[in-house]
């Protein structure tokens, strides 16, 4: 397994081993133990699997209070995965990484609590899977609009399908400094 920093504290990408020959592949998606000794959470509380069509963008979200850590990869498609430190005094605030995951590379993204989370479907179709550091709690649900100009993400959409939902996400500068996690400092 190997370990790739962003620009974003707290922000990996996972490249997994893949052992594969003419049959098929096999990939160790987590492990307590090894991702424990790479510096990430050893405990998951929830799994979920989302698919979508080509040209659906998902986000941007979070949680607060009781924000959700996700390491989230791709089982069948390619994404563009998007993380925004959210986190207020951060000195990386309202900065994104984005990172293009997919079936092919089996590479994954661990997004920190703190962060906000998006994708946009470049595939056909794809089908994502994520493991959350903490319980989806729908009275916590919150999200930033995906086009907001300061947060300037290289999405690569111009007019993506969008749930009623997200079209509706405010901008990051119209969020409440209270509805927004604080800064605590990087590990």
């Amino acid at each position: 397994m190997n370990i790739v920093r962003t620009e974003l504290p707290g922000v990996v990408v996972i490249e997994p081993k893949v052992f594969g020959d003419p049959r098929g592949f096999f990939v160790e998606t987590w492990q307590s133990r090894r991702y424990g000794e790479a510096g990430l959470p050893t405990v998951m509380v929830q799994d979920n699997a989302s698919r979508s069509s080509k040209g659906v963008l998902r986000g941007l979200h979070y949680q607060w209070p009781h924000p959700q850590g996700k390491l989230v990869y791709v089982l069948e498609g390619e994404i563009l995965d998007a993380a925004v430190d959210i986190r207020r005094g951060s000195p990386t605030f309202g900065r994104s990484v984005v990172v293009r995951l997919s079936s092919d590379d089996k590479r994954q993204i661990y997004v920190p609590p703190g962060f906000a989370h998006g994708f946009y479907v470049t595939s056909p179709a794809a089908l994502i899977a994520y493991k959350c550091t903490e319980i989806y709690r729908p009275e916590f649900d919150r999200g930033i609009r995906w086009n907001d100009p300061e947060l300037a993400i290289a999405w690569q959409a111009e007019t993506p399908l969008l749930s009623a939902k997200d079209t509706a996400l405010p901008m990051l500068s119209e969020v409440p400094a209270e509805l927004l996690p604080p800064y605590e400092g990087d590990s």
